[in-house]
């Protein structure tokens, strides 16, 4: 790819996770504040695997949006494109672990400043200055920030940056079901990659298995050219052309919570995207791209939190090497 001032700009929510660390001595559930956001948490993982990445969204002005902001700026992502809003509040989001490690969230956020972000505010040359555009679709809940959603998605197809998809289902978050199902398809039908999870994948097709949805979303959006399904404990799969490639997971006795493994995931997609291109990928290519993401998330699922955790490249290869 062409040199450009950023590897990936993602545009979104920047927010804080409260996840359950302890109980108390009163027996009440003590929980943490990890710093979190779909798409902050892939940069911060490219951050690590060695990419330029740039955030656009907004934080409210108080203490956890500038701890935010100050911790972007430390990890190395450009806050350019963040701005504080005066009257609104950092989004929150409270976040139940499951005895298996699955999640359930409760969401602060009416309003809340990732709400906020007007079209106006999108800024043009950043996008210019990317190679690949990263977005979710909690940036598309409410129409102000929808609309700069879908301006920064113009202003990237014209300017011939890859586009990333991760549909992120959140159900709180809308006003309705149906409602989301109409946004998460618009946001199919304008990305080149996908990484979506077998939940989204049937919710999305209406399909009762993940290969039927898998195969129904790819014949509805030929623009897809490189879909990445995640299963859970089941590892996950690469569609691209004609090929199919699964990878089995990394099951880690010591998972404590699965919050950015997600995220993790789509972030080594990505970084190897940079690396490889997207025309020409063999099998082999997507099974190593696939191996290498599958043992990311695993390894972010030890630790809570996502965005100040993210594994290093070398403990990622050697957590595979050791499998």
């Amino acid at each position: 790819m062409t040199a450009k001032k950023y590897d990936v700009l993602a545009l979104g929510e920047l927010l804080i996770d409260f996840t359950e660390n302890a109980i108390s001595e009163q027996g009440n559930p003590l929980f943490e504040a990890n710093p979190g956001g779909a798409p902050c948490n892939v940069l911060a993982m490219l951050n690590k695997l060695g990419k330029k990445t740039a955030f656009m969204g907004k934080v409210g002005q108080d203490q956890f949006g500038i701890m935010m902001k100050n911790l972007l700026n430390e990890i190395g992502i450009s806050t350019e494109g963040l701005y504080i809003d005066e009257d609104v509040r950092t989004t929150l989001a409270f976040v139940h672990t499951a005895p298996d490690g699955d999640r359930d969230f409760a969401f602060y956020r009416n309003p809340g400043a990732d709400m906020m972000l007007t079209a106006s505010e999108v800024k043009e040359e950043m996008i210019k200055e990317s190679k690949i555009f990263h977005f979710g679709t909690l940036s598309m809940t409410h129409e102000g920030v929808r609309e700069a959603t879908k301006r920064a998605l113009q202003i990237a197809k014209d300017n011939g940056l890859l586009i990333s998809l991760d549909p992120n289902l959140r159900p709180p978050l809308w006003k309705s079901l149906e409602e989301a199902k109409e946004q998460m398809l618009f946001a199919m039908g304008q990305c080149d990659i996908v990484k979506i999870s077998d939940d989204e994948v049937l919710f999305l097709s209406g399909c009762e298995t993940v290969e039927e949805g898998a195969m129904w979303l790819r014949e509805r959006y030929g623009n897809i050219r490189l879909m990445l399904t995640t299963l859970g404990k089941e590892g996950s799969v690469a569609y691209y052309g004609d090929l199919k490639v699964q990878a089995e997971p990394f099951l880690n006795p010591d998972t404590i919570e699965t919050t950015g493994a997600g995220d993790t995931f789509c972030a080594c997609v990505l970084s190897y995207v940079l690396e490889h291109g997207l025309d020409g990928l063999t099998e082999e290519n997507l099974k190593e791209m696939l191996i290498f993401a599958n043992g990311a998330s695993s390894l972010i699922t030890t630790k809570r939190g996502a965005l100040k955790v993210m594994p290093e490249k070398q403990e990622v290869e050697a957590y595979i090497s050791g499998r």
